[in-house]
């Protein structure tokens, strides 16, 4: 179509745009510490982002088939929750498996709302803001209101995140391995150009044969999945499981995904600005206290980054769907 830009052209130049808006992050706050951009540093903040990547990815299939999961916290939590007290009851019991454990209770949670919501027809808000409540108070009914700290802990299950390989924390290469295998499903197979599929017209989809109902089912289970394993990662690498766990988690994958250019609506996106709207997260939480912002002109800023972004995300849209419309007139 002359003179309009292709979707993967429209997508690279949002990711472009973004990688420089990092660069010049970083540029500012450098100039305040000078220390914020040694290779430790960053190496910490991409650690400290790793979990986030993680279930943004997961939330981003189902933004992408144009639902949402507000549950992915409170699955972290009990994930966690319930791995960690494994790890205490069972010590003997190989950190692989309890980590395994950890990541079928997300599995089976992340499932319970795909089919709620493609076989019970409950809106997925509605779906996940149920059963967000219901994870985390199971989460208090399992634990009885109590903690596992670091005393309680294995050294091997804490070792999860916590060990390197040539020198990279594991928690970084869970998070590559987590972003690599999504990002093949999404590029490579069947499945993942379904998803785009649904997200972009459901009607026309269900005509060309795809089920919407399989397509559910398998979002809702990669999100609870990956949020399952992020519970083991997150108990492990603080070495406390807490019932507040990942409280309002939810909320910064749906910013990392709007900053990355994921439409709100369904239907365009890329595993690729995911990570980067992720890592501009990290970078954010990292930099403010640097700058001795107070903690609530902090959280203002955070929310002002993410109604920024999701207007940039509503202007382009409109912006392209005139031009559609006026090549389809020409």
């Amino acid at each position: 179509m002359k003179g309009i830009p292709s979707f993967g052209k429209i997508k690279q130049r949002r990711e472009t745009s973004l990688v420089f808006l990092i660069l010049l992050l970083l540029l500012v706050v450098t100039l305040r510490s000078p220390g914020f951009v040694s290779i430790k540093n960053l190496q910490r903040i991409i650690n400290d982002t790793s979990i986030l990547v993680m279930v943004s990815l997961g939330q981003f299939f189902v933004i992408l088939a144009g639902g949402i999961d507000l549950s992915v916290g409170s699955i972290i939590g009990f994930s966690g929750m319930a791995a960690s007290m494994l790890n205490e009851a069972q010590p003997t019991l190989p950190a692989f498996v309890v980590l395994l454990v950890g990541v079928l209770i997300g599995t089976a949670f992340g499932a319970l709302n795909g089919a709620l919501v493609a076989f019970g027809k409950v809106p997925p808000i509605i779906t996940t803001l149920g059963t967000m409540s219901i994870f985390r108070g199971i989460t208090f009914v399992l634990s009885k209101g109590q903690w596992v700290t670091a005393h309680e802990m294995t050294e091997a299950y804490m070792l999860l995140p916590h060990g390197n390989f040539l020198g990279i924390s594991n928690l970084i290469w869970w998070g590559v391995l987590v972003s690599t295998v999504l990002y093949y499903v999404s590029r490579f197979t069947r499945s993942g150009r379904e998803v785009f599929a649904i997200g972009g017209n459901k009607t026309a989809a269900k005509f060309v044969g795809v089920s919407e109902r399989k397509i559910t089912m398998m979002i809702f289970t990669i999100s609870g999945m990956v949020s399952g394993l992020a519970g083991v990662m997150w108990t492990a690498r603080y070495a406390a499981a807490v019932n507040e766990t990942a409280t309002g988690f939810e909320l910064q994958t749906v910013a990392a995904c709007v900053i990355g250019g994921v439409s709100i609506a369904g239907g365009s996106g890329a595993v690729s600005g995911v990570i980067l709207g992720a890592l501009f997260m990290g970078i954010i939480n990292n930099a403010l206290p640097v700058i001795n912002l107070s903690p609530f002109l902090q959280l203002f800023i955070q929310g002002a980054i993410v109604l920024f972004a999701m207007l940039i995300n509503t202007l382009s849209e409109v912006r392209r769907g005139k031009k559609l419309l006026q090549e389809r007139l020409a």
